[in-house]
């Protein structure tokens, strides 16, 4: 069990992996930026970026929180990772926000991932020593209501990502690095219909915007998944019992293609060359890997096309007390090949909610977060505010 945690972590920490079979997957470090970590999201396709506001829209769109019913909110989740093989993976988020008044809102966020113990030998005999790597994320964000219907905020990120391992001749280190997110919400009015009243949303979020990060001082650099969301979404509002919102999101990681042909020693070469085993990043900084990353793709506009993911949520309110959700995930066969089928429900009572989802996997490639259940809880108090 500990050789697959020490595989785990291996596959995914390092952003200028080689990829293999010609295949030209986009990865970064730190990837677990993108595991979604509420359950709410996670029951919609895990998407978030047009949705109404939550505790936990700092992770999808913080510009949401000067749209918040209630003026403070406390949510707090606990994600079991690639449960079907170890118990000791897992990813915790805790999240709180403050609307100030009706044009300013301020939150912050803590997120945590344990990659489980690690015991390591030099023989059998040894006596194994126990490594527990792990990351951290620490965010602060400030929203303001820019119009009657339109905000945006600015995020700061202090990440770090220790998954050392001890060794005679690596000065291995934990990374860290900082990132900054630019997030937009627009929430229209409601409105009437022939049957019913409507809302319009929409959102934008680019997170992770900030410089590679190497774990030891021979190693390479690696991009952290600077990522875009584009998203919009509407309410039918059948009554004062009856509500279901629609969703679709778009999403793009803006870091380059792996596009740089090498053998197995790192070094470029031809395609045509017989050492050539695959594709790696090229060696650019990062805002200029953002730029690069919408025309580098050695294919052209259709490869460009198959980096983005799409999203597609609902998600019905009885009562304001029993929500029932669902939602599709698709990702590119040749981009890593994503898809999944989502399932969720929330329950409301007074100031709490308990939220919970369920993944399925409609893909070849096996999820790691598949056949897992996920909680999340949240609690709101305080002013509530009818402005919208």
């Amino acid at each position: 069990m500990k050789k697959l945690t020490l595989l785990f972590t291996s596959l995914l920490v390092f952003s200028q992996v080689i990829c293999q079979d010609n295949s030209r997957v986009i990865t970064t470090a730190v990837p677990f930026l993108l595991i979604t970590s509420d359950a709410r999201a996670g029951g919609m396709g895990e998407l978030g970026v047009a949705t109404s506001p939550d505790a936990f829209s700092q992770q999808w769109n913080p510009a949401k929180y000067v749209f918040a019913k209630q003026k403070v909110g406390i949510g707090a989740s606990y994600t079991p990772y690639l449960s079907e093989l170890v118990n000791d993976i897992a990813l915790l988020n805790l999240t709180a926000y403050n609307r100030m008044n009706e044009r300013s809102a301020w939150a912050a966020s803590i997120k945590y991932f344990s990659l489980g113990d690690i015991e390591l030998r030099n023989t059998a005999d040894d006596i194994g020593v126990v490594e527990r790597p792990n990351e951290l994320t620490i965010d602060a964000t400030y929203a303001l209501r820019l119009s009657e219907n339109f905000s945006m905020a600015v995020s700061g990120r202090y990440l770090r990502s220790d998954l050392k391992i001890p060794d005679e001749f690596v000065d291995a280190k934990a990374a860290s690095s900082f990132a900054v997110d630019i997030s937009g919400f627009y929430n229209s009015k409601e409105f009437a219909l022939s049957n019913y009243n409507g809302r319009w949303r929409g959102g934008f979020n680019i997170s992770n915007i900030g410089p590679r990060i190497k774990y030891d001082e021979a190693g390479e650099k690696s991009f952290i998944p600077t990522n875009m969301k584009l998203g919009g979404g509407f309410d039918f509002i059948f009554n004062s019992e009856n509500k279901l919102a629609v969703s679709l999101e778009l999403n793009k990681l803006l870091v380059p293609t792996p596009s740089v042909a090498v053998n197995g020693e790192g070094e470029e070469v031809s395609e045509d060359d017989p050492d050539f085993v695959g594709y790696v990043q090229p060696d650019v900084s990062f805002f200029s890997g953002m730029f690069k990353s919408f025309g580098d793709a050695p294919d052209g506009f259709s490869e460009e096309l198959k980096e983005f993911t799409w999203a597609l949520g609902a998600e019905y309110w009885y009562q304001d007390a029993f929500a029932f959700r669902t939602g599709y995930f698709n990702e590119s066969e040749e981009k890593g090949a994503r898809k999944f089928f989502t399932l969720g429900a929330g329950f409301k009572f007074k100031s709490a909610t308990i939220d919970m989802s369920y993944l399925f996997s409609a893909s070849k490639v096996r999820n790691p977060l598949e056949n897992t259940l996920r909680f999340s809880l949240t609690f709101n108090f305080g002013e509530e505010f009818t402005d919208f």
